[in-house]
């Protein structure tokens, strides 16, 4: 019999008054510009759920079905906005090009994530609303393909949908494995499985402009280009992956929920990672070491201090930093 597969392993200590009070365990991967395995850590081959980090490859998947939309409002379909105003409106937007209003969205009705955001909502007297969701644009987006296409736009969430089932073609493609999972995301949409590996592999396809076969791509290619030029409309103002891709030219990224991140750089490559717990805290700390120990931080371009800001988790006791987040890659 052959043993268990590799683990996850430490990858951050949660330090407080220099005492290691506690730690994350994880996996990371990054891939070199050729898209060969440059190093990892953990269990970097086993299937997870990457959450919101399959965002652009479904858009990718969208913009091939035949979704055509204005840059920011293509950013849009790939994000976990804030709720700022600008992406409740972008989500009205694309359903308004295709003819419909929020009353067709299926996401669940939520609060924005954005902390000011949602004072403002309940300042006002507003309450949840699907628009308001994370997902919104990408629901809208897929209602807007739905319609390119003649499909049914009240079942578009459904996993046997022709919509769905040509987005798990495309995933299963950019990432180069098959989907071997079909779970449902938190926004009520399929949500597919892949490795670490795979889908820091589809990022990189992405950051390419390149389909699986290493062809040029026009819609992977507009999606990126797309992410490069909104980073905002992918997350939000005041995001740490925004402030990441503002930082490093010519990057595209996604964070997900339970601590997944992918980010690809633009000659290649690429990084996944994602931890057990699924501590959001943790999550930016990570990829800014990932990026730090494979270079990326101090190339020629980058703004190597921002890049080390999305990278600082501090604790706080009686008001003060005491400790902090640290990465032990």
């Amino acid at each position: 019999m052959t043993g268990p597969g590799p683990l996850p392993v430490i990858v951050a200590e949660i330090v407080r008054s220099g005492f290691v009070e506690g730690h994350h365990y994880g996996s990371v991967v990054a891939l070199a510009a050729d898209g060969s395995v440059d190093w990892s850590v953990g269990a970097v081959e086993t299937p997870i759920l990457p959450r919101s980090c399959n965002k652009p490859v479904q858009a990718m998947g969208m913009v091939r079905a035949g979704l055509e939309l204005p840059q920011e409002l293509l950013a849009l379909a790939c994000a976990s906005h804030s709720g700022e105003p600008f992406h409740v409106e972008g989500a009205r937007r694309i359903l308004g090009l295709a003819g419909l209003d929020e009353s067709a969205l299926q996401t669940p009705p939520d609060y924005p994530l954005d902390d000011a955001a949602r004072e403002v909502v309940i300042r006002a007297g507003g309450g949840r609303s699907p628009v308001q969701m994370n997902c919104s644009g990408k629901h809208a987006a897929m209602l807007a393909t739905c319609v390119v296409n003649g499909w049914d736009i009240t079942t578009y969430h459904h996993p046997e949908h022709p919509l769905q089932v040509a987005l798990r073609e495309a995933f299963a493609e950019m990432t180069g494995e098959p989907v071997g999972t079909v779970a449902v995301d938190g926004c009520g949409a399929p949500l597919f499985s892949t490795s670490l590996v795979g889908l820091a592999t589809a990022f990189r396809r992405l950051a390419l402009g390149q389909d699986g076969a290493a062809r040029d791509d026009a819609a992977a290619r507009g999606v990126a280009e797309a992410i490069r030029a909104h980073p905002e409309h992918v997350s939000g103002t005041a995001r740490d992956e925004a402030a990441l891709l503002r930082a490093i030219p010519g990057a595209i990224g996604k964070a997900g929920a339970e601590s997944c991140y992918a980010v690809a750089l633009a000659d290649g490559r690429a990084f996944a990672l994602k931890t057990d717990d699924g501590a959001p805290r943790v999550r930016p700390v990570l990829m800014a070491a990932a990026l730090r120990r494979s270079g990326v931080d101090t190339e020629p371009g980058v703004d190597t201090a921002a890049v080390r800001r999305t990278g600082v988790a501090d604790l706080l006791g009686g008001g003060e930093i005491v400790g902090e987040i640290r990465a032990c890659l």
